[in-house]
């Protein structure tokens, strides 16, 4: 989970101003937690509170992004967010952004069902098929870079459930890869930075470098190359400097 919330920090200034290299200050100037990191602590606090009677997806969404309003939510789920009626009457709405990918991780660092977790994490607003398969394909990414399986096994355990092609270098996707909010043109991409990385940092390097939803993109990439390779404490702690403290509060309980 930490791994996706340090992507979104660092690709947050990168989103809208690409940087097609991997030659970059890596917690650049200007930079700041986004959308993404809201939403994963909102599946974070879900997660943590339903065994215990605690409210459900769509309230935690709602409370974390109320909380947080200026964070460049999604066109479609500002609309969500303002038109409902709270106290759980949201309805989903049938997107298939990448917002459930990127949000998808906590269900797996706290050990939860990778794919009925990861379907429920999504569908509360992304509910197209391609949305819920974008969060069940980064969430078994994740569960089986947990259980130890090398990158290569990963790769065909995603192309063989999910139909995602994985081949490409990330050399070759940095050459025409653009601006993508879908998970059908987001997910594939992010999960070969992570599966063709050499460390946690040249994972988010890779994914800075293509271009395209930068935070997004690593903030996917992020949440499944934290369990490849392990954070290292400085990249840890520089992150955490970002954060204000009720989410570092949410980040403590999930680590604890």
């Amino acid at each position: 989970m930490l791994g996706a919330i340090i992507g979104d920090i660092v690709g947050s200034i990168y989103e809208f101003d690409n940087h097609k290299s991997k030659d970059f200050e890596f917690f650049g100037e200007k930079c700041s937690f986004t959308d993404d990191t809201v939403h994963t602590i909102a599946v974070a606090d879900w997660m943590l509170n339903r065994d215990k009677g605690g409210p459900g997806l769509a309230d935690r969404l709602v409370h974390w992004s109320k909380k947080y309003p200026h964070k460049s939510y999604g066109g479609m789920f500002q609309d969500w967010l303002s038109g409902r009626e709270y106290e759980g009457k949201y309805k989903p709405y049938g997107s298939y952004g990448n917002g459930s990918a990127m949000r998808v991780s906590p269900v797996v660092t706290l050990n939860g069902d990778h794919i009925e977790d990861a379907k429920k994490s999504a569908e509360v607003t992304h509910s197209h098929p391609e949305g819920i398969k974008g969060a069940q394909a980064v969430a078994l990414a994740i569960y089986s870079a947990k259980r130890g399986s090398p990158p290569a096994l990963i790769k065909r355990e995603i192309t063989d459930k999910y139909g995602y092609d994985l081949e490409e270098s990330v050399d070759s996707i940095r050459e025409w890869y653009d601006f993508d909010e879908t998970c059908q043109g987001t997910v594939p991409q992010a999960i070969i930075c992570a599966l063709n990385a050499t460390s946690f940092e040249d994972a988010i390097r890779n994914a800075i470098s293509i271009g395209g939803d930068s935070d997004t993109v690593a903030a996917i990439t992020g949440s499944i190359a934290e369990p490849i390779f392990w954070i290292p404490e400085d990249i840890r702690g520089k992150a955490m400097s970002y954060l204000s403290e009720d989410i570092i509060g949410i980040v403590d309980q999930v680590y604890c």
